[in-house]
């Protein structure tokens, strides 16, 4: 696999170099988009430097390098990339946007001191991304996010994310629902939290980046009956999405009910389904299936599972716990 891609991503920076003047830019940034999205981040973030040499004030090219950077941890070369973004455009909500995740990003990862110094930062562009956009729903979520859980010292707390909570409810329900939901989980309130992602499952929610929280909550929760409604939002929101099988299968194991079914869904998902940054990557199918084989007491096959998972993202924790938890049984 290591080798196709390779070769995918020495195809696409050899057919943008050959195109003429101006195609040529075009079809750079069309190549690094191919590579980001199907998550070769190393090879987006190479032909796309290319890019950005000889086109310094495309913002589109940053803003790409700005995920891609991000899509490796590499926080202090997203943060670069997500500011020159916003200095070329800065009436651009999406570059706001993403500019804020890189800061957040590297926050999570920073000393205390630093931390603090990017918090003001990530909030910020946060609320920059929403007032130039009302409906640039993931700032919008992120905003909600960091004014539940960040200190009022930083410019955090939760009375900030209730405006913006019934603007949401205004604007799409389901996003409002989502967001109340997710500030009720971050606060601990589980019930709370339950009956508001509910609601936002019914209101007929477009976006399968918010089904798709909402069902490894409920995944976490250990509610089948729920992972399986949000299954039918998602089919029903993208029916070609692989994400609404992908939920469909996490049901099923949790309910240790049409086990085959749910196998067949995973090996394909696993062989079959291209890599994309908004998809569950393989690792999780890997998880998912040593669940499986764990219902079916089959556990040399779930521990095989879990340390393909492991193979595939080391830091996965999921796998990690389950295989601690296989070698106390």
């Amino acid at each position: 696999m290591r080798v196709c891609r390779a070769l995918l991503a020495a195809l696409l920076l050899s057919l943008a170099v050959q195109a003429p003047g101006g195609r040529a830019q075009e079809a750079s940034l069309e190549a690094g988009r191919r590579a980001y999205e199907s998550t070769d981040y190393a090879a987006a973030i190479a032909i796309l430097n290319q890019a950005a040499a000889k086109e310094p004030n495309n913002g589109e090219i940053q803003l790409l390098l700005t995920k891609a950077h991000l899509g490796v941890e590499q926080f202090n070369a997203a943060e670069k990339s997500g500011e020159r973004a916003v200095a070329i455009d800065p009436k651009n909500s999406e570059y706001h946007n993403w500019l804020g995740q890189a800061y957040g990003g590297k926050a999570d990862h920073a000393s205390m001191f630093t931390a603090y110094s990017l918090a003001g930062k990530t909030r910020k562009e946060f609320e920059t991304a929403v007032r130039l956009d009302e409906r640039n729903f993931d700032a919008a979520q992120h905003l909600v996010e960091y004014d539940c859980t960040a200190p009022s010292i930083v410019g955090g707390g939760e009375e900030k994310a209730r405006p913006l909570i019934q603007k949401l409810l205004l604007l799409d329900a389901s996003q409002g629902h989502y967001a109340a939901g997710n500030c009720r989980r971050l606060k601990k309130n589980f019930p709370g939290a339950d009956a508001e992602f509910m609601k936002a499952l019914e209101s007929h929610p477009n976006s399968l980046d918010i089904i798709e929280e909402i069902a490894g909550y409920f995944a976490n929760r250990d509610v089948a009956e729920r992972v399986l409604s949000a299954a039918d939002a998602a089919e029903a929101a993208a029916p070609a999405d692989p994400r609404g099988q992908f939920f469909r299968a996490m049901g099923w194991i949790l309910q240790g009910e049409k086990l085959p079914d749910a196998e067949k869904i995973l090996l394909n998902y696993i062989h079959a389904v291209p890599r994309h940054p908004s998809y569950p990557g393989p690792w999780a199918a890997h998880y998912w299936l040593g669940q499986l084989y764990e219902k079916q007491k089959n556990l040399a096959a779930a521990r095989g599972e879990y340390g393909a998972a492991l193979k595939l993202n080391a830091k996965y924790k999921r796998a990690q716990d389950a295989l601690k938890q296989l070698g106390k049984s």
